[in-house]
This record gives C-alpha cells, sequence and structure tokens, in this order.
C-alpha cells in the first residue's frame, strides 16, 4: 500500500444514523489492508458492539473520552468546564498517540459534536488538523460541523433521516443502534 496517497480529512455530519457506523466500516477497510488505525471516541459513555469488534481487529486502538452520563443541555456549568478541560487534554493524547505509533488513521468519533456544544475548543482540533502528520487520514463524525472544518475537509458525507424509530418511541436496540 502506497501510505504516501493518505492524509485526506473526512467528515460524516446529518441527522441520521450512521455516522459512527460509516466510521467504523472505514476503520475495518483499513484495518483489512494493515494499517494502523486510532480510535478516539468524544461523548460516549455506554458501552457499545463495536467496542467488542474493534478489540479484535490487528492494528487498531480505541480510547475514550470522559465518559458522559447527561446530554450537554443538562449539565451545570462546572459540569461542561470539567467536560472541556478532560476533552482538551484528550485531543492532545490522541495527537501524541498517532505520533508515536506512527498511525495511518485517525477517527474521531463524536468530535464534531463536542466542538458544536462547546465541550472541546475547536482552536485545538483545527490546529490539530492543520499541524497532522502528512500521511494521517482523520476521520471526524457528529452534528453541525462548523464552516472551518467543512472547509479543512476533502469528503463531506451528510447522513439525513427520513424516518427513525426512536420518532415512534421505540429506543436504541443492542446490536442495531448500540
Amino acid at each position: 500500500m502506497d501510505k504516501e496517497k493518505l492524509g485526506l480529512i473526512h467528515i460524516y455530519t446529518g441527522n441520521g444514523k450512521g455516522k459512527t457506523t460509516a466510521a467504523m466500516g472505514l476503520v475495518l477497510r483499513a484495518s483489512g489492508r494493515g494499517l494502523k488505525v486510532i480510535v478516539g471516541q468524544f461523548l460516549k459513555g455506554r458501552e457499545t458492539g463495536e467496542l467488542k469488534t474493534l478489540a479484535l481487529l490487528p492494528g487498531v486502538e480505541v480510547f475514550r473520552g470522559k465518559p458522559l452520563t447527561k446530554f450537554s443541555f443538562q449539565m451545570s456549568d462546572g459540569e461542561k468546564e470539567e467536560v472541556l478541560q478532560s476533552h482538551n487534554h484528550f485531543i492532545g493524547e490522541l495527537a501524541q498517540r498517532c505520533a508515536e505509533t506512527k498511525a495511518d488513521l485517525l477517527v474521531l468519533d463524536e468530535v464534531i459534536g463536542a466542538c458544536s456544544t462547546k465541550l472541546l475548543d475547536e482552536k485545538l482540533l483545527l490546529d490539530f488538523l492543520k499541524n497532522k502528520p502528512k500521511h494521517l487520514e482523520v476521520v471526524m463524525t457528529g452534528r453541525n460541523p462548523s464552516e472551518a472544518l467543512l472547509e479543512m475537509a476533502d469528503y463531506v458525507s451528510e447522513i439525513c433521516k427520513r424516518k427513525h424509530p426512536f420518532d415512534r418511541g421505540i429506543p436504541a436496540r443492542e446490536g442495531i443502534e448500540k
């Protein structure tokens, strides 16, 4: 594989189901081709089915930010500040791990949501993207990306919800949505 062809930035966004699923599909493909992959998850606290499978894939490491038990709109100002500081530190740890391992693919799951809810300083993310290793492919997921993130991206895929069982009161199901 010619790793010199890597280095693009992807965004999976929109109000539909499947942003993380699309990113995990790319992790699966990259692992199958022998690439070194790092997955960093923001804003997620509960166990999900993909975590068990990712642990089995060669060359894939998963890191999770501070586990959240509330949505940002339910947090006090103090809780938001604590999560902000934790996430700001986490993005630095992920950047360091990418450099140490010479990772080929970095997935920043829900990093856009962390930025749009002010639970991550977007300037830190933008600085990382501007200064990332040239060959590092980066995937970001989440709703409401800023214009600055959209401009930096090479791929922008929007997943649009037309229908979702949650709208009928059906909660997330194990193995399908979680």
